[in-house]
């Protein structure tokens, strides 16, 4: 068989085999053992679904196979926000201490006169391209060309914001 790996967000709830059996309205097969901890799953990812209780895919999977390939999140995932910001989004954390933060994506601009006065101009510049980058408001300013701290890369608590 091919290998894969996937990465997807879903939503589960504890369900033994036997009470997803009957959730779906199915006998239990004489080989099985109904006791069997797991999660009832609901994949998020589109597709049919099949049941009228579910918006997604429905299936079961045994405690054990679900603990080695989920883990609980809190929001988004640094690389979802990522995403969010290519889309055009503003996002956030739950995290971080200042109110009012956030984050946009500035696309780049080809270019560009620079104006007189400006740290451009006094540096000998008359035009430049300025590269896209990510800026913060940090609640008093907008703070150009925001970097992710490891914390930040590494937290699940990232939101979009309106």
């Amino acid at each position: 068989m091919q290998k894969f790996i996937g990465t997807k967000r879903i939503n589960a709830k504890p369900m033994n085999r036997l009470d997803y059996n009957k959730f779906r309205g199915w006998e239990l097969p004489a080989d099985e053992d109904g006791s069997d901890d797991g999660y009832l799953v609901e994949y998020l990812d589109g597709g049919k679904p099949n049941t009228t209780d579910y918006s997604g895919y429905v299936s079961w999977s045994p405690k054990e196979q679900f603990d080695n390939a989920y883990r609980p999140i809190l929001g988004l995932t640094f690389g979802e926000a990522v995403e969010a910001l290519k889309a055009g989004k503003k996002v956030t954390r739950a995290g971080w201490n200042g109110f009012g933060m956030w984050l946009i994506l500035v696309p780049g601009m080809q270019n560009i006169n620079v104006t007189e006065g400006t740290p451009y101009a006094k540096a000998g510049l008359t035009h430049c391209n300025i590269l896209s980058h990510i800026d913060m408001w940090t609640g008093h300013g907008m703070l150009p060309g925001w970097l992710a701290s490891q914390t930040d890369m590494l937290a699940d608590d990232w939101a979009i914001t309106e």
